[in-house]
Formats: C-alpha cells, structure tokens, sequence
C-alpha cells in the first residue's frame, strides 16, 4: 500500500483487526462494511448475492483496504449460522474480533389481519434467531482469543409504535433485548455487545433532493432521512477501543426520531 493510499484512508482506530458483516452487499451493510475496512479492519462481506459482494469487496480493496466475500443465506438454522461463522474465521486467519449482525428481512406493510405463520416464523428465523446462533458460534472464539465486540442493528421501530409494521418491530425488539442479555453474559468475559438503531435511511444512490421519507421524518430534529455512512461511523465507534465503557448500549442514530419532537412555531 502506497504512502498516499494510507493519508486517504479514515484513520486506521481498528487497524489489524478482523471483522464479519452479515448482510453487507448492499445499503446500510455495504456502509459498514465500508466503514470498517476504512479504519484498518480486514472485513468479510456477507451475502446471499456473489456479484454484489465481490463488488463492495473490489470497492474496498481499490481504496486499499482489506476485504473478501462469504456467501451466506442466513435462514436462521444453526447451521447456517455456524457455517457462516467457521469460514469466515478461516477466511480471516483464524480471528473474529468484530462481528456485525446486519443482515434481515423488512417490509413497510405487513398486516397483523394478513400475517400467516410462515411469513411470521420467516421475519423471526432471519432477523432473531440468524443472529442468535451466529453469536452462540462466534462469542467463544473472541473469548478465547481475549475479547471482541459484537454489534447488532436494531431500529427506531422498535420503540416507537408505527401502524402495519408490528412483526419487523418485534424482531427488532427482540434484538435488542438479546443486545442487553449477551452484554451481561458476554462483557465480564472480555465481549462488548451493544447495538445501532438506524431511523429512516435513504438508499446512497437515491437523489439527496428527493424527499424519500416525507412524514416519517417531519418533526424531526434532522427534518430529513439519513445516509448509510451515518450508521457505518456509529458501528466503528461502538467497534473501537473509544467505546471501551459502552456495554449494553442501543446507540440512536435516527435524526431524533425517537428521542425529540419539534413543534412547530
């Protein structure tokens, strides 16, 4: 890597260490992906689609940084789960010190009224329990090798009540319980587990002038909706040796949607 390769790169906090990022071929995931390589990290990119994985790998390496693709289609089976887990350590010399758990499935409508057991059973496999035992295959290997930091990615749907959305919402509570739970299991033996709640963010490649997210972002303090580099810089934060005191934490970072109103005058 060229001495101007390095000056362009972030600012290498993580460098030298190793992460995986579930569901990282595209949006948010892509941007953390991104993020994170950005800062020194050798990243796997995660995801059912080969093609757009070996894109955001190409993209990373161009800027100089390190990154491969894994191909996984996390049905929320262990064995997916630990599949997942055993190649990407390979694929990264034997170490997961970050572990990203991004990847999930969401509708804007699914109504209770239309809700059939397999689409319910479907939502809570690849947003609950994927993760669940990508953790339980992946915390005893950063035990073992002295500590890591898990982050999961909840959503500001999860704590503020939205009409026709209840069945992602729950999963995403769901998660962010299990952020708190494996945070008391996981922080006393060297693992931070914390989670990002993401509010309304706009595809990258949409037009910033293009009102994408029209009421569900009006009265808020950012007026508008986010761009995936905003969740990406939460996650190497929450990753980093900075947040070394954050257990348990579900960080915000939703332009204040849940947190603030702004009234008109």
């Amino acid at each position: 890597m060229t001495q101007a390769t390095k000056k362009a790169r972030a600012g290498d906090r993580l460098q030298d260490r190793t992460a995986l990022v579930t569901g990282s071929t595209s949006n948010i995931g892509r941007a953390i992906a991104e993020a994170l390589a950005a800062e020194g990290v050798h990243v796997v990119v995660s995801g059912r689609s080969a093609e757009r994985g070996q894109e955001v790998v190409a993209g990373i390496r161009v800027r100089g940084g390190k990154a491969d693709f894994v191909a996984a289609d996390l049905d929320g089976s262990p064995e997916a789960s630990h599949a997942l887990a055993a190649t990407a350590a390979e694929v990264l010399g034997g170490r997961i010190d970050i572990l990203v758990n991004n990847a999930g499935i969401y509708s804007p409508v699914v109504p209770l009224a239309d809700t059939d057991s397999e689409t319910f059973d479907r939502y809570y496999a690849v947003n609950v329990k994927a993760p669940y035992f990508l953790v339980q295959a992946v915390a005893p290997r950063m035990v073992a090798d002295g500590g890591g930091a898990i982050v999961n990615l909840g959503s500001w749907v999860a704590r503020l009540g939205t009409p026709v959305g209840g069945l992602y919402a729950s999963t995403k509570g769901a998660l962010e319980t299990l952020t708190r739970a494996w945070a008391a299991d996981l922080g006393p033996q060297g693992v931070r587990v914390n989670a990002v709640s993401p509010g309304v963010i706009r595809p990258p490649e949409l037009d910033p002038a293009v009102d994408f997210a029209g009421a569900m972002t009006r009265g808020t303090p950012a007026g508008a909706a986010g761009h995936p580099a905003a969740i990406g810089a939460a996650v190497v934060y929450l990753a980093s040796d900075d947040a070394r005191f954050v257990h348990g934490t579900v960080l915000d970072v939703d332009g204040g949607r849940t947190g603030v109103a702004v009234l008109a005058g």
